[in-house]
C-alpha cells in the first residue's frame, strides 16, 4: 500500500505546523553550532550542519523503507508523535553534549565520546526528516505550499537565533527548540489525549527554561568544555551571546576574561598614571610594547582590546587618543564598562579612550581618521559564531586587503603592530610579514625590506613565543632602530628576530652589545650578510622572507616566491577570497601529523579544523552510502528505479548549500559582523526561496521539466555574474549606512533566492508520476548531498577561494539543468 493511502483531508493548520517544526529544527541546528564551539572546538561546529542534514536524510530513507507500516498511521498522528519524540530527543541530546567530555586527543575514547554526541544530536533531525518526507509524499499537490512553509519557518529561526542567543544563551536556546517542537506536536494533533500530552510536555519545558533562567544556568549549563570541567568555584561570571560564551575567572590575584573556555585576556587592574607602581611595568618587557616606545604619544587604533592591556600601555606611554574596537558587547559593556569597571579603574571610560563595539576591520574601513598605530595583539579567539566554523571575524582581519586598508588609515609614518604566537618553525608571525609585503607592494612600495622590525619574547627556541611584527608605512629610520634597540637592551626578555636593512647607518657605541652581534656598530651590506649566516634557523626564516636577496631588490619577488614554496608551512599571503590565515599546515604535512603524531604546537587546534573537514567528508560519504545507496541496492521496489532522476536532487542540494555558505562569507565584511551575515543571508535566501517554491506550483502546472530550465538557467547566469561583480560591488559600498546595506543585500539576494526555491519542489512534483516512494528518496538524497556540500564548500574555499566555491555551485546547477529532462512531467491539480 503506498503512502498516499493514508492521507488525511486538507487542513489549513498544516502549513503552520510545518513552519513550527522547521523553526524548531533550524533553531536547534544553529544553537548547536554555538554550543559545539564551546564544549568542543570551533571547527566542530560543522558537526551541527552534518548531523542535521544527515538526520533529515535518514528520516526520509526510513519513511521510504517502512512506508507500508507507516501507511496505516494517519498523518496528524504520525507527525504529532514524531514531534513529541523529537522534543524528548532534543533534551537527551543536550544532556549528552553537556556531560560528555571530548578533548583534541586523537584517542579511541575521544572517538567514541564524539560518536555518542554525533548520534544523540542526529535523532531530533531524524524525526523532522520523517515528518516532512511523509507529508510531502502524501499530499504532492500541496508540495509548493508545504515547502514554502518549511522555508518560512527556517527564515523565522534565522531572525530569532541572534536575539535568542543574546537573551538566554546556548543551552537555553536548545531548551526553547524542544519547547517549540512540543508546541508543534500540539498543533499537529487531532486527538484530545495526544494534544494534552503535548501541551503538558510544553508546560514542563517552559518551567524548566524559566527556572534555568531564574537560577542563572544552575539547572542546565556547561559542565565540560574542551575536555575539562567548567563548573568550578573560580568562575565569577558567565554569559552567552551569539558571538561567544564569556566568563570572568579568578586567577590568583587577577581576573581573566575567558572566551568559549579557550582564549583569555586579563583585566588590567592598574591606572596608567601609576603603571609602574601598581606592578604593571613588566608589560613593557613584552614584544607589543616596542611600538609604544616608537610612538609614545601617538594616536592608536587597537583592534580586539579585550581586558585592556594594549590600551593601558598606550596611555601609560603618553597617548592622548586611543580608539578601542571590541567586537563582543559582553566584554566591552557588561564587563569592562559594567560589572568589572572598577577593577580596571574604569579604563574604558577614560576621556582618552573611545570604545566602539564593532568588527575591527569594518570600523577601520569606515573611519575617516588616520592613526599613528593600528595594533592587534594575539587576536585569535578560536571561537565560532552562529554562522559556523569558518565565518570568524578574526579571519578577515588578517588578509592582504585588510592590511591595505590599515595602511590607508595610517599617517605617512604610521605603523601596523601585530603580535602573533610563534614557533621553532615560524609560521604565524611569518605569514603576517608575508601579508605586509604584499600589501606594501599594492600601495606602491617597490622595496619593502626597510619597512619591517620583528621582536620576540626570548629566543625562538620553543613553541608559543609571542612575536611582534612592526610594519611601517615608510622606511624605518636609524633613530627608530636605535630607540628599539635601546629598549631591547634594557629588557633582557626581548630578542631581535629581524632588523630593517639600514645600510651604512652607524649605531652609537652604546648599542654595540652582544644582542646585536655579529652586526657590529656599522651595519653595512656585508655585516647584514654575516648576521644572516650566524642567525638561528627561525631568524633565518624571517630574513629569507623579508630580505631574500641582499643587494638585489629587483630579484626579491622571484626568490621570495621560490622560498615560500619550499618552506614546510604555508606562509603565503591570504586574501579575502580565501581568508583562512590560521591554516598554515600544508595538506601533506597535516596528513603526516595525523598518521605520525608527535609534539604538537598550540596551533594544532586550529589546523585540526582541516583534518576534521576531511574526516567529516569521509563520514558523510559513508553515511550516504549506508543510508542511501545500499538501501536502494537491496530494496526490491527501489531497484527498478532509475538513478538519474534522483541525481537531479543531489545536484540541487549541492548547489543550494554551497551558495549559502559562500554568500555568508562574502557578506561578513560588507555587513560588518559574522552574525549579521548569517542572519541576513540565510533569512533572505530562505524567505525568497519560500516565495519561489509557492510560485513554482502555479508556474509548473502543465509541464515540469521544460519549465524548470528557465529558473535553473537564471541561477547559473546569476552565479556567474556574482563571481565577477559581487566582490568589487560589496567593497565599493562598504561605507553605506547599515539600513542601506540591508536594502542592497535584499536586492542582491532575494531574486537569486526566489529562483533557487523553484527547482526542488518542481522536481518533487514531477517524481510523483515515477513510482511510489520516489519523493522520500528525493528528499533523502537532497539532504545527504547537502551534508557533503556543506563540507565541500569550505574545503573548496580553503584550497581555491570563495570565487571557486560559487563557480562550483554554478556547475552543480548546470548538472541539475542537464538532468531535468530525466524527470517526468506531471500535471498538478
Amino acid at each position: 500500500m503506498p503512502l498516499s493511502s493514508a492521507p488525511s483531508g486538507p487542513s489549513p493548520a498544516r502549513p503552520i505546523a510545518i513552519a513550527t517544526v522547521s523553526f524548531a529544527t533550524l533553531l536547534l541546528e544553529l544553537a548547536l553550532t554555538r554550543l559545539f564551539s564551546v564544549v568542543l572546538f570551533y571547527h566542530f561546529a560543522f558537526l551541527a550542519i552534518s548531523v542535521a542534514l544527515l538526520g533529515l536524510g535518514a528520516g526520509g530513507v526510513y519513511s521510504f523503507v517502512r512506508r507500508q507500516r507507516l501507511s496505516a498511521v494517519e498523518t496528524p498522528t504520525l507527525a504529532s508523535s514524531s514531534c513529541t519524540l523529537s522534543s524528548l530527543a532534543i533534551l537527551l541530546a543536550l544532556e549528552v553534549v553537556l556531560h560528555v567530555p571530548v578533548s583534541l586527543d586523537l584517542t579511541t575514547g575521544n572517538f567514541f565520546r564524539l560518536s555518542a554526541i554525533y548520534l544523540a544530536c542526529a535523532v531530533p533531525f531524524f524525526f523532522t526528516g520523517l515528518i516532512f518526507s511523509v507529508v510531502f509524499a502524501r499530499q504532492p499537490g500541496r508540495i509548493g505550499e508545504f515547502y514554502g512553509a518549511d522555508l518560512l519557518g527556517g527564515a523565522a529561526a534565522c531572525l530569532a537565533v541572534v536575539p535568542v542567543l543574546n537573551l538566554i544563551g546556548g543551552p537555553n536556546a536548545i531548551l526553547l527548540a524542544a519547547l517549540v517542537m512540543a508546541i508543534a506536536s500540539a498543533i499537529w494533533s487531532r486527538a484530545r489525549s495526544s494534544r494534552r500530552i503535548a501541551l503538558a510536555l510544553a508546560a514542563a519545558l517552559a518551567l524548566l527554561l524559566g527556572g534555568n533562567l531564574a537560577l542563572r544556568g544552575r539547572l542546565v549549563d556547561i559542565v565540560y568544555a574542551k575536555g575539562a570541567r567548567r563548573d568550578q568555584p573560580w568562575v565569577l561570571y558567565s554569559r552567552w551571546n551569539a558571538i561567544s560564551r564569556v566568563e570572568v575567572d579568578q586567577q590568583g590575584e587577577s581576573k581573566a576574561i575567558v572566551i568559549d573556555a579557550d582564549a583569555s585576556t586579563y583585566i588590567m587592574q592598574a591606572q596608567p598614571e601609576h603603571f609602574v607602581e601598581q606592578g604593571y611595568g613588566a608589560l613593557m618587557s613584552a614584544p607589543p610594547a616596542v611600538v609604544n616606545i616608537l610612538r609614545p604619544r601617538g594616536d592608536y587604533a587597537i583592534i580586539g582590546p579585550g581586558g585592556g592591556v594594549d590600551v593601558l600601555r598606550a596611555l601609560a606611554n603618553g597617548s592622548k587618543d586611543v580608539t578601542a574596537i571590541e567586537i563582543n558587547p559582553i566584554i566591552a559593556n557588561d564587563i569592562m564598562r559594567g560589572r568589572y569597571a572598577a577593577d580596571s579603574y574604569h579604563l574604558y571610560e577614560r576621556p582618552e579612550v573611545h570604545l566602539h563595539v564593532q568588527d575591527g576591520r569594518s570600523f577601520i574601513r569606515n573611519s575617516a581618521d588616520r592613526y599613528d598605530v593600528i595594533q592587534m595583539t594575539l587576536v585569535d579567539t578560536w571561537a565560532s559564531t552562529a554562522a559556523g566554523a569558518f565565518a570568524l571575524s578574526e579571519n578577515n582581519l588578517y588578509t592582504v586587503e585588510a592590511f591595505r586598508e590599515y595602511f590607508d588609515h595610517l599617517k605617512p609614518d604610521g605603523i601596523i603592530a601585530i603580535t602573533r604566537w610563534e614557533f621553532k618553525e615560524p609560521r604565524e608571525a611569518l605569514r603576517v610579514a608575508s601579508q605586509g609585503i604584499s600589501a606594501l607592494r599594492q600601495i606602491g612600495v617597490s622595496d619593502p625590506r626597510h619597512h619591517f622590525l620583528v621582536v620576540s619574547e626570548g629566543e625562538l627556541d620553543s613553541d608559543g613565543r609571542p612575536v611582534a611584527v612592526l610594519i611601517k608605512k615608510s622606511d624605518f629610520t636609524a633613530q627608530e632602530v636605535e630607540a628599539a634597540l635601546d629598549h631591547i637592551r634594557r629588557n633582557s626578555a626581548l630578542s631581535i628576530v629581524h632588523l630593517p636593512q639600514l645600510l651604512n647607518a652607524p649605531l652609537p657605541p652604546s648599542e654595540c652589545q652582544a644582542l646585536i652581534q655579529p652586526l657590529g656598530c656599522s651595519p653595512s651590506l656585508k655585516d647584514f650578510g654575516a648576521y644572516k649566516t650566524a642567525a638561528a634557523a627561525p631568524r633565518q626564516a624571517f630574513d629569507s622572507l623579508i630580505d631574500p636577496s641582499p643587494g638585489a631588490p629587483d630579484q626579491d619577488s622571484a626568490v621570495r616566491l621560490s622560498w615560500i614554496r619550499r618552506y614546510p608551512y604555508d606562509v603565503s599571503p591570504v586574501f579575502d577570497n580565501a581568508p583562512f590565515f590560521f591554516f598554515t599546515f600544508k595538506t601533506s604535512r597535516l596528513l603526516d601529523e595525523i598518521l605520525h603524531p608527535g609534539a604538537r604546537g598550540i596551533d594544532w587546534k586550529v589546523n585540526l579544523g582541516v583534518a576534521v573537514l576531511f574526516m567529516l567528508l569521509v563520514i558523510s560519504a559513508l553515511a550516504v552510502l549506508a543510508f542511501l545507496i545500499l538501501p536502494l541496492a537491496f530494496h526490491a521496489p527501489a531497484r527498478a528505479a532509475s538513478i538519474l532522476p534522483l541525481l537531479y536532487f543531489v545536484a540541487v542540494g549541492f548547489g543550494y548549500i554551497i551558495v549559502e555558505i559562500a554568500l555568508i562569507q562574502r557578506f561578513v565584511l560588507f555587513l560588518g559582523h559574522p552574525t549579521y551575515a548569517l542572519t541576513v543571508v540565510i533569512f533572505l535566501l530562505l524567505l525568497s526561496s519560500g516565495a519561489g517554491s509557492l510560485a513554482a506550483r502555479r508556474q509548473l502546472r502543465s509541464s515540469a521539466s521544460p519549465r524548470m530550465r528557465p529558473p535553473l538557467s537564471l541561477i547559473i547566469v546569476a552565479l556567474l555574474l556574482y563571481f565577477f561583480l559581487l566582490p568589487p560591488l560589496l567593497a565599493s559600498q562598504v561605507g553605506l549606512a547599515f539600513s542601506l546595506k540591508l536594502l542592497l543585500s535584499g536586492l542582491l539576494l532575494v531574486p537569486l533566492g526566489f529562483f533557487m526555491g523553484m527547482p526542488f519542489p518542481a522536481g518533487l512534483h514531477s517524481l510523483e508520476a515515477a513510482q511510489a516512494g520516489a519523493i522520500e528518496w528525493a528528499w533523502a538524497m537532497n539532504a545527504a548531498s547537502s551534508v557533503l556540500g556543506s563540507v565541500l564548500a569550505i574545503l573548496i574555499a580553503i584550497h581555491f577561494g570563495l570565487g571557486a566555491t560559487l563557480l562550483s555551485a554554478a556547475f552543480a546547477y548546470l548538472l541539475a539543468l542537464l538532468l531535468a529532462s530525466r524527470l517526468r512531467p506531471v500535471a498538478v491539480a
